[in-house]
């Protein structure tokens, strides 16, 4: 086995809370806020409903799926729930400098564990994010095949270590359980995505099944071989695999700080183009029907998404023409706007067509250090706007204020709670290292969730 992942094993399994940077953990309990917010939110997605009644005869007890009427289940089923309805409203945040959703992968497991085993708030956000950590670090050494969504793939083996971790397993346990771990493995296909194929969003969903279930096949006694972990990423779900620097900084670079969060209700690489979007519409002051048409230039994964006539909700996503016309006919590309009734709203049919998006290959050659995008919006009357960014805001560069992501939570999780419960989650997220359990968080979601 190597000796980088025997070292990180042994990071996870000795690392403490108190062991974290204050900055650090600020930002944790941050993104937690986030992650959270888009659970609730997905939670009332229909086809997570329709799995969730589906699934009620497996009901037990142990774990809490963060949705309306709040059942329990086994910790495995729950954290597949909350982990799928987490991703189908494409809100999450993700890894910066590799790709990954590391937050919705690792969280949905580490509450179900949680919860089921009675860790503390401090245990929990340990579990966290070393997960968190474990991921953005397998991620940095690992290729993926030219088509494989990052979802249920080294994220799912850093799920796996911080279910191990609340599990109170040594290093030699966490190893173990990552190297299990590789058996579950997934290969989900970007194509999900423009094809509206909401199976992709299950891949998410395993992370958190894996959390739960590979510590538990780890203490039953379950093997695996050396090399499982090398062999998984570097010749059967991806092309190649180096670990070499995956402990580079370990406990001084801690990866969940260079996370990016989205405020767009809409893939990643479509944001740039939004932002330039905004600004010529800023500008101009157009009415929807004023516009003659919009061009987009940008790099090729953005330039791909450019179906403009996304045939359901979660193809939608994936549409930059669709969510351009959306931020023109209702001024913003956030939850509320993107919603199922974007879709046939006359309006933005009309516009999608009207929005050419194209690969500039200069653009392509900088990507992914930087997410270039250059919009120029043309009027009927022959007045123009064009803007142009490196990379959308939000980006390293240009975070999001503190404020703006707390606003986001409170539109989410307004979704399933009062606006009263909405508060009260948010100010207990601030205090979770004090929680005696996960119990301080269902209860309160509870007792002020909507009927």
């Amino acid at each position: 086995m190597g000796q980088q992942i025997e070292e990180l094993a042994r990071f996870v399994a000795r690392t403490q809370w108190d062991d974290v940077p204050k900055p650090v953990q600020q930002h944790t309990k941050l993104v937690l806020l986030d992650t959270l917010g888009v659970i609730l939110a997905g939670g009332a997605r229909p086809e997570v409903q329709q799995l969730r009644d589906r699934l009620a005869g497996t009901v037990g007890r142990g774990a809490t799926v963060f949705a309306r009427g709040w059942p329990t289940h086994d910790p495995r089923t729950a954290a597949l729930l909350n982990g799928i309805a987490g991703r189908s409203i494409e809100l999450c945040e993700g890894l910066r400098f590799v790709s990954g959703q590391a937050a919705m992968q690792v969280l949905p497991g580490v509450l179900a564990v949680g919860e089921h085993l009675g860790s503390s708030g401090r245990e929990m956000l340990a579990a966290f994010v070393l997960g968190y950590d474990v991921a953005a670090r397998l991620a940095g050494g690992f290729t993926a095949r030219p088509l494989a969504h990052q979802n249920g793939q080294v994220s799912l083996l850093a799920a796996a270590a911080a279910g191990a971790r609340l599990h109170g397993l040594d290093a030699d346990g966490i190893s173990r359980t990552m190297r299990i771990a590789t058996t579950l493995l997934l290969t989900p296909s970007y194509t999900n995505a423009v094809a509206g194929a909401t199976t992709l969003n299950v891949a998410g969903g395993m992370s958190g099944f894996a959390a739960a279930l590979a510590p538990e096949l780890a203490v039953a006694g379950f093997t695996a071989q050396d090399d499982a972990i090398e062999e998984a990423l570097g010749s059967l779900v991806g092309s190649s695999f180096s670990p070499d620097g995956i402990l580079a900084e370990l406990g001084t670079l801690w990866h969940i700080t260079r996370n990016y969060f989205r405020l767009y209700a809409c893939c990643n690489p479509i944001h740039p183009a939004l932002d330039c979007l905004r600004e010529a519409l800023a500008e101009l002051h157009p009415n929807p029907d004023q516009i003659e048409r919009v061009d987009v230039t940008t790099y090729r994964f953005a330039s791909v998404m450019r179906n403009p006539d996304p045939p359901n909700y979660f193809a939608s996503k994936y549409s930059l023409p669709h969510a351009a016309a959306t931020m023109i006919v209702r001024g913003s590309a956030g939850y509320s706007a993107l919603d199922d009734s974007a879709l046939d709203d006359p309006a933005i049919v009309t516009l999608r067509h009207r929005v050419h998006v194209t690969e500039d290959p200069s653009m392509s050659a900088v990507a992914p250090r930087l997410r270039p995008a250059r919009v120029v919006v043309t009027l009927m009357d022959g007045r123009q706007s064009m803007h142009a960014c490196e990379s959308h805001r939000g980006d390293f560069q240009q975070p999001f204020a503190e404020t703006e992501i707390r606003g986001k939570f409170h539109e989410l999780a307004g979704v399933a709670l009062t606006r009263d419960g909405v508060t009260k989650v948010e100010e207990a997220v601030g205090r979770c290292e004090q929680w005696r359990s996960l119990d301080d968080l269902t209860e309160l979601l509870r007792r002020h969730g909507r009927g």
